[in-house]
């Protein structure tokens, strides 16, 4: 793909450190004053307004029949025309930006209508999300709650490492970047207490994960191989699956999460796309016990992501970084979850989203939640004004960020960041 070759540059001046590169391109919606939702492109500080483009006949090449696809509120309708559009897109919006192309760059009238500066402009949520999966497939976070919760020796349960797993949640209270979140309220029995009470959760958490989101959808009763899933799949946002642990430790027997999970997730504007992580792929864990037949994948099927998440807390002059960890870190990959969740003919649906699960690495600061950064609360986080840190507090702003990286180029997420507000 030209668009990936790192020896492109754009007439657009763009930081090295910045996470929209040319060979990024991701995908998402915005709308300003004077322009309403609509499909934007990320590259460097500004967003190329891709429905603008079709207007000045600058698809015309392309395979698509009705260009208002990039004028609606969500991805879903230009998702639903497959990966040989979603490719011929991103290449000839590559191609228009390239250093060495006049089309846009020499025409300043052009250049005013399809480009916005992303300072100016709202991100709204990048699609209609009709169904949500959350998985467990981080072997290091799976082993951490197992050896708090259970025996540290017998960590995984039986089936972990024999399927991808995961449960169905709420796709209703999936939310973008900057809209804040309210502080749960649900039951709770605390170890000295003879019945529940309720009131707000004590111990609200972040959990760093990464989503995926699929753009094709299945037939009732069909499913896919790993060999297909990456058809289906459009791209990648960051996760953040807020959870009550408290509310959760007294719901969960015997069906699992359910209100400690469902009052919201945020999720990363941009979609990155796969295309655009091709460079970033690596090999997974080594998985044994050898898998069952629909299971197996050979080849790379992880990405080097580097994944941040920094704490800013009410009276905090600057944040302070907590976790930093990485989704090479995976045991089970996007392939064998989708394939895994369609085996038994579930179908899929335009805008699904599907995401990690928790993903912490092998070492203390790359733990991906306070549950385990604080190991259950008894080793607090400690923060520069001397306070401390066992769960989240009221005005705790948590932002995650990541980002890939490679012959100089860095392809990123942006950020998924949230102010906790305190409960009605």
């Amino acid at each position: 793909m030209k668009a990936n070759d790192p020896s492109i540059h754009s007439w657009i001046q763009i930081a090295p450190d910045c996470d929209f590169q040319l060979q990024n391109l991701p995908f998402g919606i915005f709308q300003t004053v004077d322009r309403d939702p609509r499909v934007g492109v990320a590259i460097g500080d500004y967003i190329v307004d891709v429905y603008a483009l079709t207007q000045h006949r600058l698809f015309d090449m392309l395979d698509i029949d009705d260009p208002t696809v990039f004028h609606r509120p969500y991805l879903n309708d230009f998702m639903a025309l497959g990966r040989p559009i979603w490719r011929q897109v991103r290449e000839r919006i590559s191609e228009l930006l390239r250093n060495d192309n006049p089309e846009i760059r020499d025409n300043r009238e052009l250049m005013y209508e399809c480009l916005v500066k992303q300072k100016d402009a709202q991100m709204l949520m990048p699609v209609k999300v009709p169904n949500y999966t959350d998985f467990y497939s981080s072997i290091d976070h799976a082993t951490n709650v197992g050896s708090m919760f259970r025996d540290p020796a017998n960590a995984l349960l039986p089936n972990w490492k024999h399927l991808p797993v995961g449960y169905h949640g709420r796709a209703s209270s999936i939310i973008p970047s900057g809209a804040p979140i309210r502080r749960p309220k649900g039951q709770t029995k605390p170890a000295d207490a003879d019945a529940p009470v309720f009131g707000p959760t004590k111990q609200l958490d972040f959990e760093l994960e990464v989503a995926f989101i699929t753009g094709q959808a299945t037939v009732l009763g069909t499913s896919l191989t790993t060999l297909e899933a990456e058809e289906y799949i459009f791209g990648l946002v960051l996760f953040n699956d807020w959870s009550a642990r408290d509310i959760q430790a007294w719901e969960y027997v015997p069906l699992g999460p359910f209100l400690a999970k469902n009052f919201a997730s945020s999720i990363s504007p941009w979609v990155v796309t796969l295309d655009a992580l091709e460079p970033f792929r690596v090999l997974g864990p080594k998985q044994d016990p050898k898998v069952l037949p629909y299971l197996e994948y050979s080849g790379d099927g992880n990405f080097d992501i580097q994944l941040d998440v920094t704490l800013q807390a009410p009276g905090l002059e600057q944040e302070i970084s907590i976790c930093r960890s990485n989704y090479k870190y995976l045991y089970w990959n996007m392939n064998q979850q989708l394939a895994h969740h369609t085996v038994n003919g579930c179908n899929i649906e335009v805008g699904d989203m599907y995401a990690s699960g928790t993903i912490s690495g092998p070492t203390p600061d790359s733990y991906g939640s306070m549950l385990e950064l604080t190991w259950r609360g008894t080793k607090p986080l400690q923060l520069p004004d001397g306070t401390e840190r066992k769960f989240l507090h009221d005005g705790d702003i948590i932002t995650m960020r990541g980002y890939a990286e490679k012959n100089g180029i860095r392809v990123g997420f942006g950020e998924v960041r949230t102010e906790i507000m305190r409960a009605l």
